[in-house]
């Protein structure tokens, strides 16, 4: 009879968790962001706002966002006027919109991860999908297990609410998914749809603004696995070590609150300086073991939460401006999707390595760092190992 250590033995990996597969989607709809001013002032009623919307003109130039997508088009807008309201009774039509949506956008994303991974999709054991847009029971996961017609058998996780700092929280369940249990395939699924958060300006409220000139919608999936099937499975990523903290003084820095008029976000001015101020502590940390202190020897991929941010942590640890030019894209190119960003960076980051002939996924260095920040202030750290890019 064999022991509970054998036992054990057998059901672990042997080798580290990797990203085997990505997938990203989009609404339809583009909103370029030099127009965007005049049309969110135009659809919420609020013409008259001529300071606040010069305000709000500000805060898009300064985003350094060009383009992003939204499931809410005019024709919504129209429709259901109280949405567009900066804090009327609207819950109903929310959930209505993004129960229905936000699984429908994760399995696009899926849909291509799994096609480039190469293997059926009965060989998913567990599935993780992950939303800040809408609660519902049976949630997102049971959805998008019937959308794709995944087995029913699949071991499901639902994360609601995490927001941005979400992106690293998936990884590291997944890690522990894939190498506490051997053979196990893990999709991954973060869908944000901002319907839940759109609503009009307000005087008194400038945070709320910030928010509606940053977040987009978007979904990204991923196949987690431990060790890959030779010439079947290709690796990406490898995940060497994950770790979650809740930065100092930071309490109610980035707070969101579930409301009869949808989701309400209030970020304090100083989140990029809390941010920076704490990020080498958590580099040293996750690094330290591997004997590295130079942090432009990483490949870097940072949840974009907006340029400040970026722009503090660069000056703060000396970055050179080429290391975040991932991150910068995505935010350039999607705005903030909160927590499917970081996965978006993932993407764009192996296809630019292979396009530009580096040696590997990781901008042809062999070390890199996922950085999620979000409510709480909560810093998710990944450490990444790249492998040869193809």
């Amino acid at each position: 009879m064999a022991s509970v250590a054998e036992i054990r033995k057998a059901q672990r990996a042997e080798g580290p968790a990797a990203i085997l597969a990505i997938g990203t989607a989009n609404p339809p709809t583009a909103v370029a962001q030099s127009e965007y001013p005049d049309y969110y002032f135009r659809i919420t009623n609020s013409e008259d706002k001529h300071e606040l919307k010069e305000k709000f003109k500000r805060m898009c130039e300064k985003s350094m966002i060009k383009n992003r997508y939204m499931y809410l088009t005019e024709k919504i807008l129209k429709e259901n006027p109280s949405v567009c309201a900066y804090m009327a009774p609207s819950l109903d039509a929310r959930q209505d919109m993004v129960v229905v949506e936000v699984p429908k956008l994760g399995k696009e994303a899926a849909t291509k991860a799994i096609k480039e991974w190469g293997q059926p999709k009965s060989k998913i054991t567990h599935l993780i999908f992950c939303t800040t847009s809408g609660v519902d029971m049976p949630g997102a996961d049971y959805q998008l297990t019937r959308l794709l017609g995944l087995r029913p058998s699949v071991k499901r996780l639902m994360m609601y609410q995490q927001g941005c700092f979400a992106g690293g929280t998936v990884l590291r369940l997944a890690k522990d998914l894939a190498e506490n249990n051997r053979g196990a395939r893990v999709l991954v699924v973060c869908s944000e749809i901002t319907a839940v958060t759109f609503r009009g300006p307000s005087e008194c409220h400038l945070d709320s603004l910030v928010g509606q000139a940053l977040f987009g919608d978007g979904a990204a999936a991923l196949i987690v696995g431990a060790d890959p099937i030779e010439n079947v499975e290709r690796p990406l990523f490898e995940m060497v070590s994950a770790a979650q903290t809740i930065l100092p003084d930071s309490e109610g820095a980035i707070d969101g609150h579930l409301r009869e008029a949808g989701l309400t976000f209030h970020l304090l001015k100083d989140v990029p300086g809390i941010i920076s101020k704490n990020i080498e502590k958590s580099l040293e940390e996750a690094f330290k073991p591997l004997g590295i202190a130079d942090w432009n020897s990483l490949f870097w991929i940072a949840h974009p939460g907006g340029p400040a941010i970026l722009d503090q942590v660069e000056a703060k640890i000396g970055l050179k401006p080429e290391k975040l030019r991932a991150t910068r894209h995505v935010l350039s190119e999607f705005g903030n999707m909160s927590s499917a960003c970081v996965l978006f960076i993932l993407d764009e980051m192996r296809k630019r390595s292979v396009e530009e002939g580096n040696a590997t996924t990781g901008e042809g260095l062999e070390w890199g760092v996922l950085f999620g920040f979000g409510p709480g202030l909560t810093v998710e750290t990944v450490v990444l190992h790249s492998v040869a890019a193809a």
